[in-house]
């Protein structure tokens, strides 16, 4: 069998590549990688989460994710706060920059994806979305590795 007639490997090396040139162009225009979008992302949908819920979210470390919080903040895109009850919660939430910039990077990706989303109808892009829907409950839920317990929409 060929590798573009298996739909794992074609799921997961349209998923890299796409997420390499997203990358690409987040940075070329925001001046933010894909790793961070995502954190300011779970960030815009869940206000005031922790350090470790961020990397469980998006299956990375702790310490990754405390470089990506430390790098947004010197672009003043966060703000953390110490919760008085537990000194070693630190609680993060977007600065009104951060949340315009997580909407322009919105904007951007949209604008990235509609050649290649221009090419299903409008049918097929809502069967994509129920069909990506499906597979990202499967593959996120239970005890799996990498699983982030979030709904597609984080």
């Amino acid at each position: 069998m060929k590798p573009t007639n298996n739909i794992g490997y074609l799921i997961n090396h349209l998923a890299s590549v796409m997420s390499r040139q997203a990358d690409q162009i987040l940075q070329e225009r925001l001046g933010v990688g894909m790793s961070q979008f995502k954190l300011l992302m779970i960030l815009k949908w869940d206000k005031n989460v922790q350090q470790k819920f961020i990397a469980t979210s998006l299956g990375q470390t702790e310490a990754s994710i405390s470089r990506q919080i430390k790098l947004l903040h010197e672009q003043n895109l966060l703000h953390t706060t110490i919760n008085p009850k537990n000194r070693r919660q630190h609680m993060t939430t977007l600065t009104a920059k951060g949340d315009r910039l997580t909407e322009q990077a919105f904007e951007v990706l949209d604008t990235y994806s509609q050649p290649v989303l221009s090419r299903l109808s409008e049918k097929q892009q809502k069967q994509l979305i129920e069909m990506l829907s499906i597979m990202h409950a499967e593959v996120c839920t239970g005890d799996k590795p990498g699983a982030c317990h979030q709904p597609i929409g984080i």
